[in-house]
C-alpha cells in the first residue's frame, strides 16, 4: 500500500540569536547582530528586530552598522550553537521514526504512514513544545506531502509558528508566494524571471512547461514541476551519513611515537579533506588503537562542528596521547570523524574564518588536481 507522503520541516527561529539570548535575557527582544566586531568581518546572525532596518546574514558588518547603528553587537560562541544543536538532535532523534539533520538548525522528520497509529499534526506540534520547553529556544515548523513545500511554509511560519500545507493544495498554496521563495532561486534567475514577467510562483504555471524551458532551459522545467508542488526529494536519515574514517595496519608493529604521530596527522587530513569536499561538518573525533596483542582500544570526544585540519588533529593527537600505553607495539591506527552535518555555510561565516576558508580551498584544489597527498602539513622543527 502506498502512502501519502507526511514530511515535517523543523528550523530553529535565528538560531545564534537566540542562543545569545539565553546566555544573556537582557538581549531579547533588542537589534542584535552575531558577527565580527563593528568595523570588520561580517554579519553571522541577526534578530528579527535588526533585520526590519535590512540587515541580513552575510552582509558586511560596516553596512549593517550604518543601517541599524543602535545594534548590539556579540562575538558569537561557535561551541555553544554546536552544543544546542546537539540538545535539539536528541531530542527528535529519541521520538522520530526517521529525520535528517540538514544543517546546525535544521531538521526533516519523514512521518509517512505513522497515521495510522496517531496524528502526526499533533505529534509535532508535541515535539516542538518538548524541544522548546527543553531548551529554551523558539522554532518553527511545517507539516506537508514534501520537503520543498514543508521548507517554503516553514519559512512562512516564523518566527515561532508552525502551518499545514493539506495534500492536494500544494499548488493553490504556493500561487500566491513571490517566485524566489523556491529555495535555490538566486539573484540572476530571479531577475531574469521577472523580465519575463513573472513576479509569483502562481505565474509560472500559467505558462508551459516548454516556455519555461525556452526562458530557463532545463533549469526552467525544474521550477515549473516545483511551481506545481512537484518534488521528490527524500529525507536522508541521519545515521546513514554519520562517520569517515580511516585505519591503517602497519606492515610492521611499532613503538616509534613520531611515527605514529606522523600517521595519525596524515589520516585525519585526509578525511577531513574528504569532509570538505562533502560540504560537510564533524561534532565528534575517534582514534582507535590496536596493539601487537589484538587488544584494541579508542577514546573519542565532542568537538565544536569544525572540517578545518587545524582544529582536527590537536583534538586527534590528544586522544591518541591519552590512549597510546607508551612504549606498547602498535598494529593498528585509526580515526574517525562521526556526527556529520551539513553545516559548513554557517560556520564559514565566523570571524577569522574568511582568510582560513580561502586557504583550505587553495588547498584542496591543489589535492584535486595532484592527488591528496600533493600537499601536506610541514613538519615542526
Amino acid at each position: 500500500m502506498n502512502h501519502r507522503r507526511i514530511i515535517a520541516h523543523f528550523d530553529l527561529d535565528a538560531f545564534f540569536v537566540s542562543v545569545e539570548c539565553i546566555h544573556d535575557p537582557s538581549l531579547k527582544g533588542k537589534p542584535l547582530i552575531v558577527g565580527g566586531s563593528k568595523e570588520r568581518g561580517v554579519v553571522t546572525a541577526c534578530s528579527y528586530e535588526t533585520r526590519k532596518f535590512g540587515v541580513h546574514s552575510a552582509m558586511p558588518m560596516a553596512t549593517a552598522m550604518r543601517l541599524c547603528p543602535q545594534a548590539t553587537v556579540v562575538k558569537g560562541t561557535r561551541g555553544e550553537y554546536s552544543r544546542y544543536s546537539r540538545m535539539v538532535t536528541e531530542i527528535i532523534a529519541a521520538k522520530a521514526p526517521l529525520f535528517e539533520k540538514a544543517s546546525i538548525d535544521e531538521f526533516y522528520i519523514d512521518l509517512t504512514g505513522m497515521d495510522t497509529y496517531f496524528d502526526p499534526w499533533q505529534w509535532t506540534i508535541d515535539l516542538r513544545q518538548e524541544i522548546i520547553e527543553k531548551t529554551g529556544l523558539p522554532i518553527s515548523f511545517a507539516i506537508a506531502t514534501n520537503k520543498m513545500i514543508a521548507k517554503i511554509a516553514t519559512n512562512e511560519a516564523k518566527p515561532n509558528g508552525y502551518i499545514q500545507v493539506p495534500a492536494g493544495m500544494e499548488k493553490e498554496y504556493l500561487a500566491p508566494l513571490a517566485v524566489n521563495t523556491i529555495p535555490g532561486i538566486g539573484k540572476q534567475t530571479y531577475q531574469h524571471l521577472l523580465n519575463a514577467g513573472i513576479k509569483t510562483i502562481g505565474d509560472i504555471t500559467l505558462r508551459s512547461e516548454k516556455e519555461m524551458e525556452q526562458i530557463l532551459g532545463h533549469y526552467g522545467m525544474e521550477l515549473w514541476q516545483k511551481a506545481h508542488g512537484r518534488h521528490d526529494g527524500a529525507v536522508t536519515p541521519y545515521h546513514e551519513a554519520k562517520s569517515v574514517s580511516t585505519e591503517n595496519t602497519f606492515e610492521a608493529n611499532t613503538n616509534e611515537t613520531g611515527f605514529l604521530l606522523s600517521e595519525l596527522v596524515r589520516m585525519a587530513e585526509k578525511i577531513g579533506f574528504e569532509l570538505r569536499q562533502d560540504d560537510k561538518m564533524t561534532g565528534c573525533v575517534t582514534v582507535k588503537i590496536r596493539y601487537s596483542d589484538f587488544e584494541t582500544k579508542s577514546r573519542q570526544t565532542s568537538i565544536p562542528y569544525t572540517f578545518y585540519d587545524d582544529e582536527l588533529i590537536p583534538v586527534a593527537k590528544d586522544l591518541f596521547h591519552k590512549l597510546y600505553k607508551k612504549g606498547e607495539h602498535v598494529r593498528l591506527l585509526g580515526v574517525k570523524f562521526s556526527e556529520l552535518t551539513n553545516e559548513a555555510r554557517q560556520t564559514n561565516l565566523f570571524e577569522n574564518t574568511e582568510k582560513k576558508s580561502s586557504l583550505y580551498k587553495a588547498i584542496d584544489s591543489v589535492k584535486n588536481r595532484f592527488g591528496k597527498s600533493a600537499i601536506g602539513r610541514g613538519k615542526p622543527t
